[in-house]
């Protein structure tokens, strides 16, 4: 006679349940949630039952709702490089559910810049949103997920750029492998208590894509160029949160988790004409 299903231990807290994907009862913080990839998550969660709280530094022209458009994320304006600004959404959070289970660090990115020619100001606001943000972020998530009953889970949104050189983006790529290092960092001070992982991610398909890959030719010659044979989609990443937040990721921390569709072929090869 087959069994029936175990319950997963629910390292949130919350009550054990036969599926670990449902984030029901969970709060969860996505930065830099309204738009792109972090839209993508937000609603991930939503969907998967969550109560969402995201960040950034506009409001959104509609908020964050699950697909079927039933639930709702909190917006809360802020720019996660102010430390009083970052206070007040995880306060927001605080507030809405009485504990945060999940912080996706997700704000990021840069413009394309020349590294001989760019300024000291511009690497500085660079490595200030890619690194040291996130870093006062999970700072601010420390003292509730420490304490509370389950712990925490936060996720760190990396980059390939941050694993390999980075032409025209210098700032990014090491703000990026030091993201990567404090995920390491982190995870072995602080835990049980709180699991913290990172998603190196690939090339995938965002509004900003373009300006990357030159048009739709350049994103199929890229795409040509991983073995998955597509770019990624801002979906492939955001499951990819959902279960490393969920217990199904019990066991997994200090790692970085490469989400890149098999990553870049040797360039080597191409030049060689193999």
């Amino acid at each position: 006679m087959a069994s029936s299903p175990t319950a997963l231990p629910d390292p949130s807290g919350c009550p054990d349940r036969t599926d670990p994907l449902d984030f029901t009862g969970r709060s969860v913080v996505v930065t830099g949630g309204s738009r792109g990839l972090g839209r993508v998550i937000a609603t991930t969660f939503l969907d998967a039952g969550a109560d969402v709280v995201t960040c950034a530094r506009s409001e959104p022209d509609a908020l964050v709702t699950s697909t079927d458009g039933t639930r709702e994320a909190t917006f809360v304006t802020a720019d996660v490089r102010d430390p009083d600004q970052v206070a007040a959404v995880v306060a927001s959070a605080m507030a809405q559910s009485g504990r945060i289970d999940v912080l996706v660090n997700n704000a990021g990115g840069a413009p394309p810049a020349d590294s001989a020619t760019v300024s000291s100001r511009f690497n500085e606001k660079i490595i200030a949103l890619n690194l040291l943000a996130p870093m006062t972020f999970c700072q601010a998530v420390h003292p509730t997920m420490s304490t509370q009953d389950g712990g925490g889970v936060i996720v760190n949104i990396s980059s390939v750029s941050g694993t390999r050189p980075n032409p025209h983006g210098v700032a990014y790529g090491a703000a990026k492998a030091g993201l990567e290092n404090m995920t390491r960092t982190l995870a072995h001070e602080w835990g049980p208590e709180i699991r913290v992982v990172a998603l190196t991610v690939g090339m995938i398909v965002t509004d900003e894509a373009g300006a990357f890959y030159g048009g739709a030719d350049g994103q199929a010659a890229v795409a040509a160029n991983l073995p998955a044979g597509r770019l990624g989609q801002p979906a492939d990443v955001a499951d990819m949160c959902l279960v490393l937040a969920s217990p199904l990721a019990r066991w997994v921390t200090g790692t970085c988790l490469e989400v890149h569709g098999g990553g870049e072929g040797p360039a080597y090869l191409g030049a060689a004409g193999v």
